[in-house]
């Protein structure tokens, strides 16, 4: 039985590519919410660097209103090399950085799968990568991305300082969503931190290994210092299937694991929080010295949107619908620059994503909807 429901999807396409593969992404969204009998409404403002050269404001009050009214947010990328003066007061970063914390954005979701059409792109042995399927739960509110910063006098000179701090009971809410992700997958979780020199880090050991023990007995917790992590996600991906770590290390492990999927153009995120509108935008940034030639990858904003469906609207058939088509186009041997194969015939930003609504148009899907078990605790 299809349902018809109406949802409401702030667009923040932001800087650099972020319009293109924005303008892809809604292109087969409307395909597949005319599919099943959703109605879709949607409302753009500005974000980062365009509202910076606008309004004066990374994210302009306005822009964060519609965000608040919104059922769900689809972010493009913010920043670029014309608003990197480190000297600059006000930053297009600024923004996003003040959007999870307003909406409470603390649990960003970042899956990380190995297509099988996508190894030979990969530039690991096949063997190694073959098989991978993780993902990575990251703090987004808290740790040194959030602490006291600043630069004072020293008797050496200027001396700048960050600052990573951690309360128990913002290590406890991302544990206790990575912990619930970990018990609807394969039941095994990975926390990675460096309790082996820093303080915060230990009392994130001590706490997971309490959330893990007193509320989520059934899943199997293991401990990996980060320097570790990162070495064993190229060593041997496939031991890791949800891990869980601090603002800072999850930033840098998830743009290394983005290599065993081939790309970061073709990879998703998620940032949510316990109630009120999910965050949804591609990993890969927002790729200045590609914007405007039409190479920009849109497959990481599509399969955003298909997480939006699923986790935000509980539109599951719409988004097992978006994946299944982008695994088609793939499967058929559609490229892009970044994941390009001899032989194989390269596609433009816009063709990939006429591609990708076509196959959603067309593909059998099961039409039925169901509810999912939230990701985050309410």
């Amino acid at each position: 039985m299809v349902v018809e429901v109406s949802a409401k999807i702030a667009l923040l396409p932001g800087d650099g590519i972020g319009p293109e593969v924005m303008a892809e992404a809604i292109k087969v969204l409307n395909v597949v919410a005319d599919r099943f009998g959703h109605v879709l409404e949607v409302e753009e403002k500005l974000v980062g660097g365009a509202a910076l050269d606008r309004v004066n404001s990374p994210l302009p009050d306005e822009t964060l209103a519609s965000c608040r009214d919104a059922d769900a947010i689809l972010l493009g990328a913010v920043g670029g090399p014309k608003w990197d003066d480190p000297e600059r007061s006000i930053r297009p970063e600024q923004g996003l950085l003040r959007l999870r914390t307003e909406l409470g954005l603390f649990a960003n979701l970042r899956p990380v799968r190995v297509h099988p059409a996508m190894v030979g792109v990969v530039p690991l042995r096949p063997d190694i990568v073959e098989g991978a399927d993780l993902l990575v739960v990251r703090e987004l509110t808290g740790g040194i991305y959030f602490g006291a910063r600043g630069r004072r006098e020293h008797a050496s000179g200027v001396q700048a300082f960050d600052t990573m701090t951690y309360s128990t009971g913002e290590i406890e809410r991302i544990a206790r969503v990575a912990g619930r992700l970990a018990g609807q997958r394969s039941g095994r979780l990975t926390s990675v931190d460096k309790a082996n020199i820093l303080e915060s880090s230990r009392l994130w050991r001590s706490t997971v290994s309490r959330v893990m023990r007193d509320e989520f007995p059934e899943v199997q917790l293991d401990h990996v210092l980060v320097d570790a992590a990162a070495m064993y996600l190229i060593q041997r991906p496939t031991c890791f299937d949800v891990l869980v770590t601090s603002n800072l290390f999850g930033d840098i492990l998830t743009d290394e694991a983005s290599v065993l999927a081939g790309s970061m153009g073709l990879l998703p995120s998620a940032s949510l929080g316990s109630d009120g509108p999910g965050l949804y935008e591609p990993v890969h940034g927002s790729a200045p010295d590609i914007a405007g030639r039409g190479i920009a990858n849109p497959i990481g904003m599509i399969a955003s949107a298909a997480l939006m469906c699923r986790w935000s609207l509980k539109w599951t058939a719409a988004a097992d619908c978006i994946e299944a088509a982008v695994a088609c186009v793939l499967e058929d041997g559609a490229r892009m620059a970044d994941i390009a194969e001899s032989g194989k015939p390269l596609f433009s930003t816009a063709e990939m994503g006429t591609k990708i609504a076509e196959a959603a148009a067309q593909l059998e899907v099961d039409t039925e909807e169901h509810q999912e078990t939230p990701c985050v605790p309410t």
